[in-house]
Order: C-alpha cells, then sequence, then structure tokens
C-alpha cells in the first residue's frame, strides 16, 4: 500500500473501564493498527480505515472517555520508512505466530489423522488470511509463512497418496534463468550454489516476489512452485532428489541446510546455523540482492570444499 498521510487515534479511557480497555485493544490489533504512543494507534489513510477509526472513537466516547481522530502528513521524530517498517514488524510477529503453529503440526508425530490435518490447515490459511488483509506494506515475512503452509498441504497430499515427482535430467536446465524472492536467505542461496555447482555454471538468478512477472524465469523457493519445499525437505533437498545430485558431502550439506532452515532438528546439525546468522546479518545491510546470493554462495563452496577434504 502506498499512503501519503496517516490516520492517528488518540484515545483516553478511564481506569475503570478495564473491559472496555481489552475489547478496544483486540479491535485495533484485528485492524492492524501499531501503537505509536502509550495511548495512540495509527492507520495508513484510506477510507476503510477512517470510517473504522470513527467508529472506535464513538464507542471511546461513549464509555465515557476521550478521543481525537486526526489525519496526518508526517509525525515528528519518525520518518515514513520507520512507521512502515513498524507494520512490517507486527505483521512478522503474526506470521511467526502462525509459522510456529504450521512447524507444530507438521511435528506431531505421524502428523496426525487426515481429518484432523484437513481441519488444522484449514484454520491455518484463514488465519493467514486474515494477517495478508491488515499487511499493508508487504512484510517480507509472509513469504515464509506462506511457504509452511505449503508443507503443511503437501504432507497432507502426500499421506492421501500423491505421487512423488520424477527424476529431472540436469542438461536439460542448461542456460535457464532462475528466480527467487529478494534477500536471499540459507536455503535460496544453498539452492542457487547448487544450481551453479552441478546445473549450470552460468546461471542466471533474478529477484523478485511475483513469478507471474519473469514468465520464462525457473522460479525456487517461493510458495506454489515446482522446485520448493516438497513434504518435509528444504528446497535444497528438493534440488537435491529431483536432479539425482550424488555424494556424501551434498546430503551432508542438505541436512545442514535443513536444519538451518526449518529449525526442526531433524538431523541435528547446526553447520549452516551459522552461515544462515551472517546471511540475515548482511541482509539486514544495503547490500544488493546478487551481491548477497553471490557471497553466500562463497561460502557454501568453502564448507563443500572442508567437507571434501
Amino acid at each position: 500500500m502506498k499512503t501519503e498521510s496517516w490516520l492517528l487515534l488518540l484515545y483516553a479511557l478511564p481506569t475503570r473501564r478495564n473491559a472496555e480497555r481489552v475489547n478496544l485493544w483486540r479491535k485495533l490489533k484485528r485492524f492492524g493498527a501499531v501503537q505509536l504512543k502509550t495511548s495512540g494507534y495509527i492507520l495508513p489513510n484510506a477510507p476503510n480505515h477512517l470510517e473504522r477509526f470513527q467508529w472506535l472513537s464513538k464507542q471511546i466516547l461513549d464509555a465515557g472517555g476521550e478521543a481525537t481522530l486526526v489525519r496526518v502528513a508526517e509525525i515528528d521524530g519518525v520518518s515514513k520508512l520507520e512507521i512502515v517498517a513498524m507494520f512490517n514488524e507486527a505483521r512478522a510477529a503474526d506470521y511467526k505466530e502462525l509459522a510456529t503453529a504450521s512447524q507444530d503440526a507438521l511435528a506431531r508425530p505421524n502428523k496426525g489423522r487426515n481429518s484432523e490435518l484437513d481441519s488444522e490447515l484449514a484454520k491455518l490459511k484463514q488465519r493467514f488470511n486474515e494477517i495478508r488483509e491488515i499487511d499493508y506494506f508487504e512484510s517480507p515475512a509472509a513469504h515464509d509463512a506462506q511457504m509452511l503452509l505449503h508443507r503443511v498441504e503437501k504432507t497432507l497430499a502426500s499421506k492421501k497418496g500423491t505421487p512423488h515427482l520424477p527424476q529431472l535430467e540436469p542438461s536439460q536446465f542448461v542456460g535457464k534463468t532462475w528466480l527467487t524472492r529478494p534477500r536471499p536467505g540459507i536455503d535460496r542461496t544453498g539452492s542457487a550454489w547448487l544450481i551453479r555447482k552441478f546445473l549450470d555454471p552460468n546461471a542466471r538468478f533474478l529477484f523478485d516476489m511475483d513469478p507471474a512477472k519473469h514468465p520464462t524465469a525457473l522460479p525456487f523457493d517461493m510458495a506454489g512452485v515446482e522446485f520448493s519445499h516438497q513434504g518435509d525437505d528444504c528446497t535444497f533437498e528438493t534440488f537435491v532428489k529431483r536432479f539425482g545430485i550424488k555424494g556424501g558431502t551434498v546430503q551432508l550439506m542438505a541436512e545442514m541446510v535443513h536444519d538451518a532452515d526449518l529449525e526442526d532438528e531433524k538431523f541435528n546439525r547446526c553447520e549452516c546455523i551459522g552461515i544462515n546468522a551472517v546471511l540475515s546479518g548482511w541482509a539486514r545491510s544495503d547490500m544488493k540482492d546478487s551481491e548477497l546470493l553471490a557471497k553466500g554462495m562463497d561460502c557454501f563452496e568453502g564448507l563443500y570444499r572442508e567437507l571434501r577434504k
């Protein structure tokens, strides 16, 4: 969402109005408002947000409180980028809760009965859609949560008898352009290293959240694409299996990437956790996506050589 101004709701409620205070907080949270000051909440200036704040103002006044609703273009001491970051951080926390619930569903012994997983998947999807409705500035955390939802979906499909995907011929993927999300982390960087190392040393990489904008590129580690998480596997493992990449070193690296990316301690490997932390740190800098990927692939090449020693 692009916004040139903000709606700021300032209010005060009598101390005895605890029930009204809790009810107000829940509604503000449901609308995706973020707290700017002790009793000030902000939303992007839009007609539906104005209506919501006007409605809440009336409720506050009816409860004996005070409410002031203002439209502002700037807020002293807080830049527009900082406000957008506050919204994205709030949504990242929501997506993190959803991701934890998805991981819990995947981690249960035998993943439960199909009917139970079906019901849980429906609830997780509903919650994801609720968060997306208030994700006004497209928090980067959305895609990670969506990836986990697809893992739950694929796990359920595999329990219902979905056939395994066939192995592919690496020579058919030479000269391709690959697409992944911006700010590549451990799984995307490792997968790019695999592509360059075992499929095509001259492979090109693009970065975007929308594969539809790049119809000739092959997307990977994105929700709803072929080269991504499959069942319990991270994208790195999917590439290893789909292209029949052999060797104990690569298999070992796949375990390391899996544990660093999915954090489920499936293989009890910690070696890539450090690389993941470094990549996360670089991602917070002004480094370009291409440079971040190149430096990350250098880390993987060094790890590969050390493990082969």
